[in-house]
């Protein structure tokens, strides 16, 4: 035994060496040839269960391992392998598997090594699952539902209203199905309440979405009238909601009530939400105190910005202007939540850092702060824009009120904002001190920049308008200097340009407007004007077919095209920008008559007709619509309906004997010589000098047998001698005119006057023999006098002595006509043709 006694060394040795080493004992390859093994596998002797292992010590532990048929090598059987857990060279080996991988002792005798089992075939298939049980179905069903429900809603969400809906009643009719049919198979208790309700509610969304609010409300009345469904309460704040669409107010609010008793306290947020709209639904059926109290509540318990503004208009509705202040202050002191901008400012050591900030500059958190801050100070200068004129004695006082609130509150930089609406708040008032709003404005030339340039704009506004052009210059580079990149600046300084002729450098001004901001639409317009000074008409047309894309409904911008069509002598394109312009403006007198004459030019006579009565309709003054509609009638032998117009033209220009002989003409050529006749006796008395009117008193007594002819031939007379002197009388002072400024005579303008009228003067002369207006006549009238006198009567009885027509040669005694513009835009003087430039909202009057 005491072989197997081990003497501790110095060093410990290795408890598992040796059994990497080979043992002969593991070759598999000789096993064919090891008679012991094949005799073992033959005979019962390898069936046998292995020896025990014997630890060190017992009587076995030192001998070799054999079998029952002698001793052998001492590895030449199964049964010659080291045992699980023996000793082996003195040193225990580490317990193994009690049976190798694909080895078994129940193994038929002589049967193939297969441990994958590959000699069994393949696997049977699997069973397939049976869809004709009704559970089965039932489930199909109820997934199609489902399908159906989220079809409904991504529908919804690209527009699509009419398909949403098709598919939320869809799924409505298949979710009744499988109720039944749960219910004919007796599977009841497990109808699937969260899918039917969420096909109703579905469905009354889908109801309400495209308007269809009595069906709506009834699938809500049959979700909230279910005991089942729990929470269905909730949804009472939808049918207020529909009822508040339908104006219907008071059972708007009693649901908002309903669902706020059914809403516990530990919703806060929920139950703020329905009191604001209970409060907007006050306000809209005019009961502020009610609105006042919910309003009141919530700034009480959860301020906003929204809430505090509505407060102050109920406020102001009821006239309480210390409630107003104190609403104003709770208004400026409401947090926004929105952090400090110093964060987005990138620090100059850290690159990575920068690179982040750089990131988030612009990113959708960033622009939803932006947002949200932007219309917190737009409800905050509203609203000190509505108090200040009441709530103190003056304007100016409330202004300087609400000035000093700004400043001790976060919004700190709308105070010069605020200064800068009172200064245009002068302005807007009736008894309004320009001065004020000047002195105002020029107190922001010390500020800063931003500031500076704003007010400086505004001054050079004002400057223009009143047609002072140094100090609308001088505020407009003032502005420029201030902030180079402000468009209205480069405008205004374009438009002082503008009028003084230098139609080149304005348009740079208006480029480099348009180059800072693309959108300046004043810029724009005003560029095309310029354009079209200078006689280039197709850059002109450009710029006003770009504004036209931005500004779709402009009448001006519609006009400006047209006018520039007509220049270009593309009468169809302008008569087609005019049919637009009209549609916009349906009652614009101008463009109706331009859209006549145009029509005209192009011989559709009974379309000008339509569109210069339409032109007459809304603006019966236009002497020039009132004499094409009367030569109209004339034109077609409608001589009774002329007549109104004329005596319209007779009204509006009673010193002008034209009309009156038309109406007297009229008269005649319908047959009507009686009331002729008592025409022409009346403009014998307004106008006695009339040689036309007494020709025909004196023809028309003639052909009547009446004896006044020779009272009336004899006036004939004196006032052809009369006009005949006069007339010579012109002649030689024009002459003696002539001759003296070729003489070089001193005593030249005494001779001019002699006569009773200067070179330059227009001859104080009612008519002429030979029938043409006097000077001045403008060309259009020379028009409308040429389609006069066109006008068939050669053959009509009491016609005058003189081939012309004479109802076509009158003139006004007093002067020449002038010309009415022939569309609004041209009535415009050339500083109204401008874009008014302003900031923001601070937009005068016009």
């Amino acid at each position: 035994m005491m072989e197997h006694v081990h003497l501790a060394a110095e060093e410990e040795d290795d408890l598992y060496s040796g059994y990497n080493d080979y043992n002969p004992a593991f070759d598999s390859e000789e096993l064919d040839n090891d008679p012991g093994f094949q005799q073992a596998v033959r005979t019962s002797h390898g069936r046998r269960p292995p020896m025990t292992a014997k630890f060190p010590g017992t009587a076995i532990g030192g001998r070799a391992l054999g079998t029952s048929f002698g001793s052998r090598m001492p590895m030449a059987s199964s049964m010659g392998r080291p045992m699980t857990g023996a000793v082996q060279d003195g040193a225990a080996r580490p317990m193994t598997a009690v049976r190798a991988a694909g080895y078994s002792s129940a193994m038929a005798r002589g049967s193939a090594f297969d441990p994958l089992g590959q000699s069994k075939g393949p696997a049977p298939q699997l069973e397939t699952k049976n869809e004709d049980t009704p559970e089965e179905k039932m489930k199909i069903l109820e997934r199609k539902v489902n399908d159906l429900i989220e079809e409904s809603c991504m529908a919804h969400g690209r527009g699509d209203l009419q398909l949403s809906l098709e598919k939320a009643k869809e799924a409505g009719r298949k979710e009744r199905a499988l109720v039944r049919q749960r219910e004919q198979t007796g599977t009841a208790d497990t109808i699937n309440l969260d899918l039917t309700y969420s096909v109703l509610f579905n469905l009354a969304n889908q109801y309400a979405n495209n308007d269809m609010y009595p069906e709506a409300l009834n699938t809500y009345q049959v979700i909230v009238k279910n005991k089942m469904f729990s929470n269905a309460g909730l949804l009472k704040v939808n049918m207020a909601n529909i009822y508040f669409r339908q104006k219907n107010y008071p059972k708007a609010i009693k649901f908002y009530r309903m669902a706020l008793d059914q809403i516990s306290n530990a919703h806060k947020e929920l139950r703020i939400k329905i009191m604001q709209n209970i409060a907007v639904v006050f306000i809209r059926i005019g009961k502020y105190s009610d609105a006042i109290t919910s309003l009141e509540h919530i700034m009480s318990e959860s301020p906003n910005i929204k809430t505090g503004y509505n407060l102050i208009l109920c406020y102001y509705a009821i006239g309480d202007r210390e409630r107003m202040k104190k609403a104003f202050q709770k208004l400026i002191s409401v947090l926004l939540g929105v952090d400090e901008e110093d964060k987005y400012t990138p620090p100059n050591d850290d690159p990575h850092t920068n690179l982040v900030i750089e990131a988030i500059k612009n990113d959708q958190l960033h622009q939803m702060e932006r947002e949200k801050k932007a219309l917190a100070e737009k409800f905050i200068m509203t609203a000190a824009k509505l108090i200040a004129p009441i709530i103190e004695a003056s304007f100016a006082a409330g202004f300087d009120w609400c000035v000093e609130m700004v400043k001790g509150s976060q919004y700190v930089e709308l105070a010069n904002d605020l200064e800068i609406n009172k200064a245009i708040t002068y302005l807007r008032q009736r008894d309004f001190n320009q001065n004020e709003a000047v002195e105002t404005l020029k107190m922001f030339e010390k500020k800063d920049s931003r500031v500076k340039s704003a007010a400086a704009t505004n001054l050079s506004f004002l400057y223009f308008l009143e047609k002072d052009l140094d100090q609308a210059d001088r505020y407009a580079d003032l502005a420029m200097a201030a902030d180079r990149y402000n468009p209205a600046a480069l405008t205004n300084k374009g438009n002082t340009v503008f009028v003084r002729h230098d139609y080149e450098k304005a348009a740079e001004f208006y480029k480099e407007a348009l180059r800072n901001d693309s959108s300046c639409t004043e810029a724009l317009y005003n560029l095309g004007l310029t354009y079209k000074r200078l006689g280039r008409l197709e850059e002109s047309l450009d710029c006003f077919i770009k504004l036209h894309a931005i500004l779709r409904n402009c009448a001006q911008v519609m006009y400006q095209l047209a006018s520039l069509y007509e220049t270009l002598e593309d009468s169809n394109q302008a008569i087609e920008w005019l049919m637009q312009l009209i549609s916009v403006t349906p009652t614009d007198p101008q463009a109706l008559a331009k859209l006549g004459e145009l029509y005209d030019h192009e011989g559709d006579k009974s379309q000008a007709f339509q569109y210069y009565y339409e032109s007459f309709r809304y603006f019966p003054s236009n002497m020039d619509v009132i004499e094409w509609l009367g030569a109209y009638y004339i034109d077609t032998q409608f001589c009774e309906k002329a007549i109104h117009y004329f005596e319209r033209a007779a009204l509006i220009q009673p010193t002008q004997v034209k009309w009156q002989l038309m109406v007297a003409s009229c008269y005649r050529r319908s047959g009507n010589y009686q009331k002729a006749l008592e025409t022409y006796k009346s403009i014998h008395q307004k106008f006695p000098e009339s040689v036309e009117c007494l020709r025909f008193l004196v023809r028309l007594c003639s052909d009547m047998g009446l004896k006044e002819v020779q009272d009336y031939a004899t006036k004939l007379k004196k006032v052809e001698k009369m006009k005949e002197k006069r007339e010579q009388r012109v002649k030689s002072g024009r002459e003696s005119s002539a001759r003296s400024r070729r003489e070089g005579s001193a005593s030249s303008d005494v001779d001019g006057k002699a006569v009773g009228s200067s070179p330059n003067s227009t001859p104080p002369i009612k008519s002429n023999d030979s029938g043409h207006s006097s000077q001045g006549t403008s060309a259009k009238g020379e028009r409308m006098s040429a389609r006069l006198r066109a006008l068939p009567g050669s053959n009509e009885p009491y016609e005058a002595s003189s081939q012309r027509d004479v109802d076509a040669s009158y003139v006004d005694p007093l002067g020449p006509q002038l010309e009415r513009p022939k569309t609004a835009a041209k009535k415009r003087t050339e500083e109204d043709e401008f874009a008014d430039e302003e900031l923001g909202d601070d937009l005068l009057p016009e």
